[in-house]
């Protein structure tokens, strides 16, 4: 049994298949999955897990180099914005709308989707690389 990082089985196993510069998404309980692209749903109720607990679990394993949000993340949705700013400060913080941002996804290696239910709680995290710092 692993004793810390991600318990489950299968985002660990999608983190530590990432190469540079691959891509997850950790959605709300409304973004649609692409057809060919894995979700690993961790949906319990709405709310359950949120997106925040989810983002925070996720960065705590991977090495995140650059974030990709919706662009109408900022007035529909500031508070997870603010939040997002403030966790990924060194990374390169890219948006777009919202439709281009669905079209991205069908790149990822994985979906994860949270049982967060506020507009527009997506983000796409592109893996950077652990070079033992």
């Amino acid at each position: 049994m692993k004793k810390l990082g991600i318990l489950n089985s299968h985002i660990a196993k999608v983190l530590a298949d990432l190469g540079h510069t691959d891509t997850i998404v950790i959605a709300d309980v409304g973004l649609p999955v692409p057809d060919g692209v894995p979700k690993i749903d961790l949906a319990l109720t709405l709310g359950s897990p949120s997106f925040e607990d989810t983002v925070n679990a996720v960065a705590e394993d991977m090495v995140v180099e650059k974030v990709v949000l919706a662009e109408e993340m900022e007035a529909d949705n500031p508070q997870a914005l603010q939040y997002m700013k403030h966790k990924f400060a060194g990374a390169e913080l890219e948006y777009c709308p919202h439709e281009q941002f669905k079209q991205l996804t069908r790149r990822a290696k994985a979906v994860i989707r949270t049982g967060e239910a506020k507009p527009y709680a997506n983000v796409i995290l592109q893996a950077g690389v652990n070079f033992g710092k």
